[in-house]
């Protein structure tokens, strides 16, 4: 049987989480248990009937199934465009500052691959989102965690930053709203982070998909003065759109970056299916009340949470946004994952544990927002009942 070593680049890298554990799941409901998994991020509501019809309406058409252009076609760029001014109030430019992608992470992949070299530095939050780190290390570049903490608002402290050797810092990756803690960044941070990364000469790039969701304020880094001269920001359908097996996203900044990064693209896909693009353009022109009705479904939702939550005698933040709940774990647990197996191992229930996003997430777990309101009643029912929470020994 011939065998080939594999690349030393997956050296660095762990199979993602996420694909482990659904693996776990799936053998133990071959066995019969009735696992309740509260802990992936694949919304389940549809997208807008209009979104569905669109893309049925031009899958009909013979002409629409041939290859696209690798920078999407003009509507999807138009309808990002007018999406972006009427929500975020930033002007982009259709032709030349909007880039469509098969899905936003793809886009992570992508930026790495263009601008980072072996010796190059990337800065990549803790606790964040791991394809940031995976992403930069199989560009073969270094990652650098910069911390976040609860204390300073889960911001990180650009001061601190500014201290480092940053001499080989050519990237950093920043996410809000963040996930998983679910913080929304104030306007002035993101000033703040403009003139940092002119300070320092780093490209600044933010990953945007959770601006919709119980977020009454959507905000964009570009929408700073200045922003585009050293930012890029990635945006998605996934969330905001409940299109997450679409894989429909975008990137924005200034057309020489968006150059750059077309170059390694080009080479990695043939464009997206064009039905695909002129639904997902339809779906950009939802009303503000199809935003709001989404939102009153995960108000609901998430108020379950706080009482699963309250079970468990975490402590949490009623402020957060995005479709998760974060929420810091009684000290009697040594960490997320101690009280993450006890729950799935006792009564068949999966939370996240916070230790997938970074060390500085141990102490936490992380619960979805996206599952039927009886998943969440079901959930609660079983922790009621055989999860004893009281009277611990405290064990650090």
């Amino acid at each position: 049987m011939l065998q080939i070593k594999t690349a030393k680049r997956l050296d660095r890298i762990q199979e993602y989480y996420f694909s482990q554990k659904l693996r776990e799941i799936a053998q133990m409901r071959a066995e019969g248990k009735e696992v309740l998994n509260l802990g992936i991020g694949s919304p389940d509501l549809p997208p807008s009937q209009e979104t569905i019809d669109e893309l049925s309406k031009y899958s009909n058409h013979r002409n629409n199934h041939a290859y696209q252009s690798y920078q999407g076609v003009p509507e999807l760029r138009q309808a990002f465009a007018e999406w972006y001014k009427m929500w975020f109030n930033v002007n982009l430019d259709a032709n030349n500052e909007i880039l469509p992608l098969i899905g936003s992470k793809e886009g992570i992949v992508h930026i790495c691959m263009t601008y980072l070299d072996e010796g190059d530095v990337a800065l990549v939050p803790n606790p964040g989102y791991p394809t940031y780190r995976a992403a930069v290390t199989l560009a073969g570049a270094q990652p650098l965690e910069y911390e976040l903490n609860e204390a300073n608002g889960w911001l990180p402290d650009l001061d601190a930053l500014a201290q480092q050797d940053l001499s080989r810092v050519k990237i950093m990756w920043v996410n809000y709203p963040h996930m998983p803690t679910g913080t929304q960044a104030p306007q002035r941070f993101f000033a703040e982070l403009v003139a940092f990364a002119k300070q320092h000469n780093i490209l600044i790039c933010n990953d945007n998909p959770y601006a919709f969701i119980l977020n009454e304020y959507p905000m964009s880094l570009l929408a700073v003065e200045g922003a585009k001269d050293v930012a890029l920001e990635l945006n998605s359908l996934s969330k905001s759109h409940n299109m997450a097996g679409w894989r429909v996203g975008m990137l924005a900044g200034r057309k020489e970056f968006l150059q750059d990064v077309i170059r390694f693209k080009s080479n990695m896909d043939s464009g997206m299916f064009k039905p695909l693009q002129m639904a997902a353009a339809r779906a950009l022109q939802n009303p503000p009340e199809w935003y709001q009705s989404l939102n009153v479904v995960y108000r609901e939702r998430r108020e379950k949470v706080f009482e699963l939550l309250d079970l468990l005698e975490c402590t949490y933040s009623t402020e957060q946004v995005g479709m998760f709940v974060w929420a810091k774990i009684p000290n009697y647990y040594k960490n997320g994952y101690e009280l993450s197996d006890e729950i799935l191992y006792k009564v068949n229930v999966f939370i996240t544990p916070g230790g997938i996003f970074g060390s500085q997430g141990e102490g936490y777990v992380r619960i979805s927002l996206c599952s039927d309101g009886a998943i969440y009643e079901e959930s609660i029912r079983r922790i009621r009942l055989n999860i004893e929470v009281k009277d611990r020994t405290i064990v650090h």
